[in-house]
């Protein structure tokens, strides 16, 4: 069986999507699966196994770009690549008018949320299968009702899942401590970075190394402060996504804000504190799959405190939560 994965953004977005497409695989024998993913997240969609093509989107970049000449030559290649294929089924698991436009550009059937589940309700109307799926349920567990929903099988206990993902080699030459936390001070997102002055205090009680990872010159400015503010800190070199996922999976423990990253250090089975000042974690909150280390999600004001944090943190180090 072949299907379309329409799951483009974001990083913790499509990380979400792994579970479903694993169990997916479990249920149905000789699934494959191409996924329609934002070019920068792409690296994420090639980890897993079933996934044969990934078709990278560009409608970030393309949209502040439409004057010129190149970006049309780079859609036409795009919808080329998403016609290649006679599909047995679309999955539009996004729920956005872009998402569905996309999934409406390639060949097969196209299912998702119906208007009170998705997103943009608009988008339902151009599925023709259309699903239920309750908005207060773990994004994890949306895409694995919605998927089982479209496919055809039972969806499994809910806190039984697995991401389904292997851990890529770290950069080649990058030499790294041993038992590092990795520290993901960095989101998008200004509401949900964890004051900086409360991470200083947080670094100086690991007492081991921390290593701090930057993705544009404000993050580089705030992680070179950091790192002066301990002797245990050491700021990273710029790395692009792949080459930090496979940093990430060889972190003795990851600590840091509501952010793609920290959902990915939980599908390489890494511990770790998940440090929610503003988002609830009863929907996104980092989740690890079965048998996996602990992971830890704060989110309230007393447990959000450095030393409360640095606690736990040394507590998931030492396997010592129970």
């Amino acid at each position: 069986m072949r299907i379309l994965i329409v799951k483009m953004t974001s990083l913790g977005d499509v990380v979400h999507m792994l579970p479903a497409l694993s169990e997916a695989a479990g249920r149905i024998a000789g699934l494959h699966a191409d996924w329609v993913v934002e070019e920068g997240f792409a690296a994420v969609a090639r980890l897993h196994p079933s996934v044969r093509r990934v078709i990278p989107a560009a409608l970030r970049r393309w949209r502040h770009q439409l004057f010129k000449a190149a970006t049309w030559r780079e859609i036409a290649a795009f919808r080329k690549a998403l016609r290649m294929e006679d599909y047995d089924l679309v999955l539009d698991s996004q729920g956005l008018i872009k998402s569905a436009m996309v999934a409406c550009a390639a060949h097969g059937p196209r299912a998702g949320q119906d208007a009170g589940s998705a997103r943009e309700p608009l988008a339902s109307r151009t599925y023709q299968r259309c699903y239920p799926v309750p908005r207060n349920l773990h994004a994890i567990t949306r895409n694995r009702l919605l998927a089982a929903r479209s496919l055809g099988y039972v969806m499994g206990a809910e806190a039984a899942f697995g991401y389904g993902v292997s851990t890529p080699q770290p950069p080649a030459g990058l030499a790294l401590p041993d038992g590092f936390v990795l520290a993901l001070h960095g989101t998008a997102r200004p509401e949900k970075e964890y004051p900086e002055a409360d991470w200083m205090r947080l670094i100086a009680g690991v007492e081991r190394p921390v290593l701090l990872p930057w993705g544009n010159p404000r993050e580089r400015e705030r992680a070179e402060r950091l790192a002066g503010s301990s002797g245990y800190a050491t700021v990273l070199p710029a790395l692009d996504l792949l080459e930090l996922a496979g940093v990430l999976g060889r972190a003795a423990a990851v600590v840091g804000v509501d952010t793609g990253l920290m959902h990915l250090a939980a599908a390489f089975r890494r511990p770790g504190v998940a440090l929610y000042p503003s988002t609830p974690p009863v929907l996104y909150g980092v989740q690890p799959e079965p048998g996996a280390p602990d992971f830890i999600n704060i989110a309230d004001p007393a447990g959000l405190r450095p030393e409360n944090a640095g606690n736990m943190l040394k507590k998931v180090l030492s396997g010592d939560l129970h």
